[in-house]
């Protein structure tokens, strides 16, 4: 396990694709739960996986940050708290902005299609940055936010990369992972994890954390069996 900079070597043959992917909260007794899908088995990615909603950036997303759908004032706090990942290497403050504000908006649009629910870009909130390390056919550098929902934002299963979305309580998805019920990958366990660390939803929202993109391992990244907090780097918090 690594975290930045990134360890890779040059002339990588694969090539590193930007994602985002976005840990939906609710309220729920005394603690929340997260919205999560189960994908099909057949996808050339995390197939079979429990993951979150969340895709790969596309130039639409570029396209949504010039046409002013991201405020510049959001933009400019996401880009300081992406400070040590990919989004904060280009040459000018601009720039830096300008990439912070793309997977912010490839996170809301997202969340709209596979979900049907359109975020205020202000609930999206920093969270994590996870590299697929070297050596796996499709590779991602995918941005982790987390949104708590708000009364009467209610998102539904309606894509067809996913058999099932659901809300969880995240103890009853661990549980699953530990009965063999389940398969998430390590980016999927750690993030959550972290936000089970904090407690409840108004102090996950209120985390500013240095968030420093993790490079794991092929092990760690692939495996789907339960996270142990020895296998992987100390948290930020």
């Amino acid at each position: 396990m690594q975290t930045s900079p990134n360890p890779d070597t040059p002339g990588s043959a694969v090539r590193i694709r930007k994602a985002a992917s976005v840990l939906l909260l609710r309220q729920a007794g005394a603690g929340f739960e997260v919205f999560v899908q189960h994908r099909v088995n057949t996808m050339d990615f995390a197939a079979g996986m429990v993951v979150y909603p969340g895709g790969r950036v596309d130039p639409q997303d570029a396209q949504a940050v010039s046409r002013g759908e991201i405020p510049a004032q959001l933009m400019a706090a996401h880009a300081l708290r992406w400070a040590g990942c990919s989004v904060a290497e280009a040459d000018t403050e601009a720039q830096r902005e300008e990439n912070a504000g793309i997977v912010l908006a490839a996170a809301r649009r997202e969340v709209l299609e596979e979900t049907g629910l359109l975020l205020d870009a202000q609930q999206l909130l920093p969270w994590a940055n996870w590299v697929t390390p070297a050596g796996f056919p499709r590779r991602f550098d995918t941005y982790f936010f987390v949104a708590a929902l708000r009364e009467g934002q209610e998102p539904v299963h309606q894509t067809t990369e996913a058999v099932v979305s659901r809300w969880v309580a995240p103890q009853a998805l661990f549980a699953s992972l530990e009965r063999g019920e389940i398969k998430m990958m390590r980016p999927t366990q750690r993030t959550l994890l972290d936000a089970m660390a904090l407690g409840g939803i108004e102090q996950i929202t209120a985390a500013q954390h240095q968030i420093l993109s993790v490079h794991p391992d092929g092990t760690d990244t692939s495996s789907a069996s339960p996270v142990r907090d020895s296998e992987l780097c100390p948290r930020n918090f």
